[in-house]
């Protein structure tokens, strides 16, 4: 206790008391005292009648939002609130989750920088999360330019939502990159990044006020501008597939022109498909063609973001390849453990097998991973066991292509349409069952999914003679909003009669959206199916369109300048 010695005539309106708490002072407080008069409460400030415009304008603008506190808060400390309209607030709320994004890439750049016994796995999950938070930083701030131009078509508002959806997506991806990990650093970086998250889906709900949006929008987030209108069969691929692409993809090999030739015997510019991604121009506006001459490329390939409109054109599947053994066991994240990964929007892949051959005891092991917008693929293969296919983010179109694998082989959360495709179910280890898509929907206002149309669901050459041994299904719910759907496909007997497998209890069964319609073959019948309040039955065409090309990538905007034949509507 501190004694302080009064005088003899002490100030009858001031003592000073000094508080004191070991081991330094917490605190000194100043009392006026007085004997006439009581203690003086300084009045809280009262709301002026701006704080109050901008709470009540917060208010209603974050309505609808999964996170309204958060969103509140947020707007209401914009400047000039009441001079603002949606599309600016929803810019303000995108540049707020830059900001937030970059002190993220900061904190897992210092954790790398300054604590070296990190695990190497923590090591490489923290590159991840680098690489992917760059990446939101792009996507987002080509959001931010967007709603700044001021656009009011359907097709800007569906580019809008996928690019939230995409940005979103990478916080998720960088935690799993911790799946595995023994150390201690998600928690450091956790907080954060769901905040990020929290905001873009903010963002994303805040975007469907938009008049223009609204009046496009169907249900759970999703902008179907042809939603409910007759659909004109155009024939071949999706709009986005430029006219010149449609004719690269539909010419022969030795039609083309080439850019660039690899060549492993050393006829070409390259021996190696690395080299000559990496001597492709970046940021290109016309397409760029690399042509991979038959042969087995043992190698991992990225194609980074600023390599854009890029084509990969071989000599067809299985003689044209590219393989490699990255794996979760043996120190991989399975964002890194790809043979073959592509960031760079607008590529396309045609005639080429992709192939992970790590083996089903290795787990996690990607052969492909695209989380390029506007990518599309014909007459490929993609060959792995578990987590085969990676449809990251984004819009993708598979066609034409052969898929191999046996846990989650398709998985991911891209906006992604699989057309005339082949999924082969291989035989698993003895202790695992095969599953053909994990879809990853983390929110309800993502406009992501997978949509399988018109393809062959079978056994592998390896599974057919063991195939009573091992159990089969169409999909588990791997995030909360899980989305997929199997529409006019053939679905062989290898299918469980309950079609659908638990990821983990109920987690995910009441919503996610799982749906078949019209499809044939032995393991189509519906009557044994699951009964979660998810699944369901399509009976409507109307519903069912929403996923065609057309509609749930807006194929008809793109795939026509790629040359990849396409089927825009269901055709039945």
């Amino acid at each position: 206790m501190y004694h302080h010695r009064l005088s003899q005539r002490p100030n009858p309106l001031c003592i000073i008391i000094i508080f004191l708490t070991l081991p330094t002072i917490s605190a000194i407080v100043f009392l006026t005292l007085s004997s006439q008069t009581p203690l003086i409460k300084i009045p809280k400030p009262k709301p002026t009648i701006t704080s109050l415009i901008h709470t009540q304008i917060a208010n209603t603008t974050c309505d609808g939002t999964l996170y309204p506190d958060l969103c509140v808060s947020t707007i209401s400390t914009f400047p000039d609130l009441l001079l603002k309209s949606l599309p600016q607030i929803i810019a303000a709320t995108v540049n707020h989750s830059v900001t937030e994004v970059r002190a993220s890439e900061s904190n897992c750049s210092g954790i790398l920088r300054t604590i070296p016994e990190l695990a190497p796995l923590d090591k490489q999950a923290l590159d991840d999360c680098i690489e992917l938070l760059d990446n939101t930083i792009a996507e987002l701030k080509t959001v931010i330019a967007d709603l700044s131009a001021n656009k009011t078509t359907s097709k800007h508002f569906r580019d809008l939502q996928t690019l939230l959806s995409g940005a979103m997506t990478n916080q998720y991806t960088c935690l799993d990159g911790f799946a595995y990990s023994k150390g201690n650093v998600r928690p450091y970086i956790e907080d954060r990044l769901d905040k990020i998250s929290h905001h873009v889906s903010n963002a994303l709900a805040m975007l469907r006020k938009i008049p223009a949006a609204n009046a496009a929008a169907h249900g759970g987030g999703e902008v179907f501008p042809e939603y409910g209108k007759p659909i004109q069969q155009r024939g071949g691929f999706p709009t986005w597939v430029s006219r010149k692409d449609r004719r690269l993809l539909q010419a022969a090999v030795n039609q083309t022109r080439y850019n660039l030739v690899v060549a492993k015997d050393g006829s070409g510019n390259f021996t190696t498909i690395g080299e000559a991604v990496a001597a492709a121009p970046n940021s290109s506006e016309t397409r760029f063609v690399i042509y991979v001459k038959g042969g087995a490329y043992y190698e991992n390939v990225e194609v980074e973001r600023k390599k854009t409109k890029l084509m990969l054109v071989g000599d067809g599947i299985g003689k044209t390849l590219v393989k490699d053994n990255r794996n979760v066991v043996d120190g991989w994240t399975t964002f890194r453990s790809a043979t073959f990964a592509v960031v760079g929007n607008g590529f396309i892949a045609k005639g080429i097998t992709f192939e992970n051959y790590a083996g089903p005891s290795k787990h996690q092991a990607v052969a492909f991973r695209s989380g390029s917008d506007f990518s599309a693929f014909f007459q490929c293969s993609f060959i792995g066991y578990q987590d085969t296919l990676y449809v990251h983010s984004l819009r993708q179109f598979y066609r034409d292509c052969d898929i191999y694998g046996t846990v989650d082989f398709i998985f991911g959360n891209a906006a992604v349409v699989f057309q005339n495709c082949n999924l082969y179910a291989r035989k698993p280890d003895d202790n695992q069952k095969n599953i053909i898509t994990a879809q990853g929907r983390d929110d309800p206002f993502q406009t992501t999914g997978i949509s399988i149309i018109s393809c062959k669901i079978a056994a592998a050459l390896d599974l057919i003679p063991v195939q009573s041994s091992f159990k089969t299904y169409l999909g588990r719910p791997w995030k909360q909003y899980s989305r997929t759907v199997y529409l006019l496909s053939n679905i062989g007997d290898l299918v469980d009669p309950a079609g659908w497998l638990e990821w983990s209890g109920n987690f995910a069964l009441s919503t996610l959206y799982y749906g078949e319609y019209k499809n044939k073959g032995p393991g189509s019948n519906t009557s044994d199916r699951v009964t979660w309040p998810g699944y369901k039955v399509i009976s409507n065409s109307t519903e069912a369109s929403q996923f065609s090309v057309g509609n749930f990538i807006l194929g008809d905007d793109w795939l026509p300048t790629y040359n990849i034949s396409y089927s825009r509507n269901l055709t039945s």
